[in-house]
């Protein structure tokens, strides 16, 4: 642990947090880095931080409090230092262990591909975590958005973010194209056209397996119903039907005792339907079709359908499986529409990077957009939580960009370390003050009646709202 970082030194009145055998220890008054930001996270996160302190004076009466420590990544720091992302910026996240950030800036034409991916790799925090719910009062693109109540777990380390990628023309893709075109194509009828750009999308045992881990502890511990692993499977077998298979053999080998498969719910299920089934009427049960199918695939099924029997029949039969996580899988495109039209079917998603980034946005628009989207980077020790959206730089320092995806991060960062009510006193009052219709302007051009106020005055207001709520509560 360094005295300082990046020239600053932390507060003297603060103590950090540490982690040991898979548990954070956060004394009264935790050092917590934060960087502000690019663009709007400057006027984001002044707004945020008055209601994170006034939300932990009013929850614990003084006897808590954060002991902020800035921290510089995107524009600040390449001001200060000509660095993007100083290393004493990644090391006082990793000594700390728990951050929050504003939206930074991708650097354009060289250099860091992304600051948020570096971060991410550089701690490895191999879970993006995107709570998304409905506040009442929120202007909504769908009829019932209070029905989607859901948290996804996207792994943040591999996939297509690994960045490994040539540039079609140069000689490293044209290098790649013969080996695959003359080599492990020969023989094929399959051939990458010559023209091609080329990318690699590694998904691994180990990614794989730790984020459907956390997906699922995460699940069981706040009684989550389900968990659904999110892939393109049917097209990319090794890797997205990997992801599936994969995160099967974490449910079952780690969680035996408390979940269930949806395979093994219909086995199981058919047999208290109907009594006296044989495996092979079973069978016939759970895929349509078996009758057709060639003799070795009946066989596998057949072993399928006695294996879970023989191993959960007594464990989760008689009605026992429906008290357990449900631990399923969806085609990804399905799971587009299905957001849509049976949003309160999921609970969990569990997914591939590529992959999360687009259902979390997806799921954002319908209970009110990015700018009251949360979210949260977290590794084993490790956590940072930050705002989802961009930087927005057409509308910095102008006071008027609502502040609900670093607030709503906050509370993440508060439940987390486990001061709960201050986590509620800013949930509820962001809340409240939505349904006053005391909004920002991206909400009050949806709201009739709507009143239209800047960053600072929905901040004010929140803190008002706050003796309210508590005394609600």
């Amino acid at each position: 642990m360094e005295s300082s970082y990046n020239g600053v030194a932390l507060p003297k009145d603060g103590t950090p947090i540490e982690y040991s055998n898979g548990t954070y220890q956060v004394p009264d008054n935790p050092i917590i880095p934060y960087i502000e930001g690019d663009g709007t996270g400057r006027d984001i996160w002044r707004a945020s931080q008055r209601v994170f302190d006034a939300a932990v004076t009013k929850a614990y009466g003084g006897k808590r409090a954060v002991k902020w420590f800035e921290i510089f990544a995107g524009e600040k720091a390449f001001a200060r230092f000509q660095n993007w992302l100083p290393d004493d910026t990644v090391q006082a996240a990793r000594d700390l262990r728990v951050s929050i950030k504003g939206p930074l800036t991708t650097p354009v034409g060289g250099g860091i591909r992304s600051l948020n991916v570096t971060l991410r790799q550089m701690l490895d925090l191999y879970s993006c975590v995107r709570p998304v719910r409905y506040y009442q009062g929120v202007p909504s693109p769908v009829k019932h958005p209070e029905k989607l109540d859901i948290v996804i777990y996207r792994e943040n380390t591999e996939d297509v973010y690994a960045g490994i990628e040539f540039k079609e023309g140069t000689p490293e893709s044209k290098k790649i194209l013969d080996f695959l075109n003359n080599e492990m194509l020969a023989g094929t009828k399959k051939k990458i056209r010559e023209d091609s750009g080329i990318g690699i999308k590694p998904i691994s045992i180990t990614g794989t397996k730790r984020l459907v881990r956390a997906a699922i502890a995460y699940a069981l511990k706040h009684g989550r119903k389900s968990v659904t692993m999110m892939h393109k499977g049917n097209i990319q077998k090794f890797t997205e039907g990997a992801f599936r298979e994969w995160g099967y053999e974490v449910a079952v080998d780690e969680f035996r005792d408390s979940i269930v498969t949806e395979r093994e719910s219909w086995i199981l299920g058919n047999l208290e339907s109907k009594s006296g089934l044989t495996i092979e009427q079973n069978a016939a049960m759970i895929e349509p079709g078996l009758e057709h199918a060639p003799q070795k695939f009946r066989d596998e099924i057949y072993a399928e359908v006695k294996r879970v029997i023989d191993s959960i029949g007594v464990s989760h039969g008689q009605g026992k499986w429906k008290k357990k996580l449900l631990v399923n899988d969806r085609i990804a495109d399905s799971i587009f529409q299905q957001v849509i039209v049976r949003p309160d079917e999921y609970s969990v998603l569990a997914t591939p990077n590529l992959n999360g980034d687009y259902i979390s946005d997806a799921c954002a628009a319908q209970v009110g957009g990015l700018g009251i989207a949360p979210g949260a980077n977290v590794g084993d020790g490790y956590a940072v939580f930050e705002a989802t959206h961009g930087t927005a730089p057409k509308y910095a320092d102008k006071d008027v960009i609502n502040p609900g995806s670093v607030m709503l991060s906050g509370v993440m960062l508060f439940d987390f370390i486990g001061w709960i009510e201050a986590a509620r006193l800013i949930e509820n009052s962001l809340e409240r003050t939505i349904q006053q219709k005391f909004v920002t302007y991206d909400f009050e051009r949806q709201m009739q009646g709507a009143t239209k106020v800047g960053t600072s005055e929905f901040a004010t207001r929140m803190i008002e709202n706050m003796d309210a709520v508590a005394m609600t509560r």
